[in-house]
């Protein structure tokens, strides 16, 4: 090389001017482009219906039916639940499912699997309106235009018959879903509140299921055992049986049935329904009356060939089993079993004021309601002041009504005791006009039940009537519970449920009771379980009125109007739901014109507005009663 030549040819300067250039170019341009692909990638990877896309999520866990609810007060809920449960006898699985909570948009897409059906439990609320869970889909289903073919639905509208917008709700799905082209599977189910809701769907339900069955050609897998029922019992053992009040002169007691694997569900505010037995001192007094010896098998066969009815009770049976087990031997006879053995009277004085008691004479009208009603006589006790009166056993047995099964309000919450349901109950025991002391035959019959008797498991024949006594659907909603004496029960259910919904991490809204009882060292049942309550703040306000402990008698419905701002700001703002428990011939009455005098003087309403503002919440089913007489 010469030593005068440039170390750089211009060429070779220009390549590294080049090169240099575009390695600067590169690094920074690579910089500013490279946030474009990851932009894209996070924007593809959130989807805005991953969480509320029910058609995934089926998809995922194997379902194939999915049931929607609109449900104010928990009933609709509960059905679809138990609609959800169905399914696994038929070999398919359901999803129970809130329509606020998913994007309802997505029902084009349920053909994608297979064997798939819609369900709606939907109940009407208010005049003729969705429930508030259900408002969304109601106005979506309105204002849209889906294309729901291939989609198989049915529907389950709950309602009340006396107002004018009847199911309105389920009948605008039903319609809605049709005109968008879906397949309805299986007519429009109506629920009559007014009636018996739960008969309704039961056989709505029992009528839908073979439908299924048919349209997809399965069969039931008869994995599920035959439910307990009336009909069907469940012995369920005493583990609990103790004295509520501290000290007077009645006997209230808390039992406990344990249901551990009877597949047993219930929710709070249900009923318990018991069979007792009758008290053998009375079944042998009348066997001795009639000279029969009770050990006689028998069976009373109809003499109707037309009749469905065979047997009056199950036979073959003694006497003695019939009067302990299957006949009312407690109640007041009717007029027409009084009218029947007349004729068996041998003293005609007997049997012509027998005669007449059966009458609609105005005279044999009020001898029946004093000899007989007010006088608290029962069949023993006729036996016994008509010695010339002694029919036959057969007819007797005959003409007696059944033993019928007794309802309690549940006082437990099945979150909290799912294997366990709860009695609270007054032992009835009184005395006659004619000196007797008549006993309650339940009570007295559960009373005797200890949790070991002799070494043997104490049981109790039961089943569960479904009731409308529900907590609110929305935890936020405050409650005001209004149950003097075993009033109380259903709302130990409530509360130990609102204390559960608490512990879950969910708002919970005031929860208030109004309990009367006696006397406050006497009968204040639960009583350190509900300041503990009210201690801790699951019970917003414990008021307790105590009746005799003053010159001047205080009852629950004082308390309500003593307290008439705070009450009627939870009722009329907080959209607070009332629920009232206990005797309906005074106690719910009063109560009820208590709502009625705060409504008229703090919302500045007449009588007859008020009456109606009570009446509207009884229709939004904010205003609940359990109540017995």
């Amino acid at each position: 090389m010469d030593e005068d030549e440039p170390f750089f040819s211009n060429l070779d300067i220009f390549l590294f001017s080049l090169i240099a250039g575009l390695l600067i170019y590169w690094f920074i341009f690579r910089k500013k482009t490279e946030p474009i692909p990851e932009f894209k990638k996070l924007e593809s990877t959130a989807p805005t219906t991953r969480e509320t896309s029910f058609i995934d999520k089926m998809k995922k866990m194997g379902k194939n039916i999915v049931v929607f609810y609109g449900s104010q007060t928990g009933t609709a809920e509960e059905f679809a639940n138990r609609l959800a449960k169905d399914a696994h006898r038929y070999g398919m699985k359901g999803m129970a499912a809130d329509p606020e909570e998913y994007d309802m948009s997505e029902l084009s897409r349920l053909p994608e699997i297979e064997n798939s059906i819609a369900i709606f439990c939907m109940a009407t609320y208010g005049e003729g309106d969705p429930t508030d869970n259900a408002q969304d889909f109601y106005d979506w289903l309105h204002e849209g235009d889906a294309d729901f073919t291939g989609v198989k639905y049915t529907v389950f509208a709950l309602g009340n018959k006396t107002y004018e917008h009847y199911n309105a709700m389920g009948k605008y799905v039903d319609k809605r879903m049709a005109e968008l082209g879906a397949t309805r599977i299986f007519d429009l189910g109506m629920g009559d509140d007014d009636g018996n809701l739960e008969e309704d769907f039961v056989s709505w339900r029992e009528q839908f299921w073979p439908a299924v069955c048919e349209h997809f050609g399965v069969e039931a897998t008869g994995e599920e055992s035959r439910p307990f029922d009336s009909k069907n019992p469940f012995l369920a053992p005493v583990t609990v049986n103790r004295k509520l009040n501290k000290a007077g002169d009645r006997h209230l007691m808390h039992l406990e049935l344990d249901i551990t694997g009877s597949k047993i569900r219930y929710e709070s505010g249900d009923h318990v329904a018991v069979y007792p037995i009758n008290d053998s001192n009375i079944v042998n007094r009348i066997g001795d009356l009639l000279k029969v010896d009770l050990d006689t098998v028998i069976s009373l066969n109809n003499l109707d060939e037309e009749s469905n009815k065979k047997h009056p009770f199950p036979c073959p049976t003694t006497y003695r089993t019939a009067l302990t087990h299957y006949l009312d031997v407690t109640s007041s006879p009717r007029t027409n079993v009084l009218y029947e053995l007349a004729q068996y009277a041998t003293d005609p004085k007997d049997q012509e004021n027998m005669r007449k008691m059966a009458s609609s004479s105005p005279e044999g009208k009020a001898l029946y309601q004093s000899w007989v009603l007010d006088s608290c006589r029962n069949i023993l006790a006729i036996l016994e002041d008509l010695p010339s009166l002694r029919p036959p056993i057969d007819h007797l047995c005959e003409l007696l009504p059944r033993l019928q099964a007794r309802y309690y309000s549940i006082a437990s919450s099945s979150k909290v005791h799912p294997n366990s349901i709860h009695i609270c109950a007054v032992v009835v025991e009184y005395k006659t006009k004619t000196g007797r002391v008549n006993k309650g035959v339940a009570t007295n019959w559960l009373k005797n039940k200890m949790p070991t008797d002799n070494g043997h498991k104490a049981t109790v024949p039961m089943y569960i009537r479904k009731s409308q006594f529900r907590l609110p659907f929305k935890s936020t909603n405050p409650v005001i519970m209004v149950g003097p004496g075993t009033g109380i029960a259903p709302f130990m259910g409530f509360v130990q449920e609102r204390k559960w919904l608490k512990e879950q991490g969910k708002d919970v809204g005031d929860t208030v009771l109004y309990y009367g009882c006696r006397h406050k060292n006497e009968d204040f049942l639960y009583r350190e379980e509900l300041e503990e309550y009210e201690k801790t703040g699951v019970l917003t306000a414990l008021n307790v009125a105590f009746s005799r402990d003053q010159a001047e008698k205080v009852y629950v419905q004082h308390l309500l109007k003593k307290n008439k701002e705070v009450v009627w700001r939870l009722v009329h703002t907080d959209n607070a739901h009332i629920y009232i428990c206990g005797d309906a011939r005074n106690m719910a009455r009063d109560v009820q014109n208590a709502f009625y005098e705060i409504a008229e003087e703090l919302g500045g309403m007449s009588r007859t507005q008020a009456v109606d503002y009570i009446k509207k919440l009884m229709t939004k089913g904010r205003y609940s009663q359990d109540v017995w007489s």
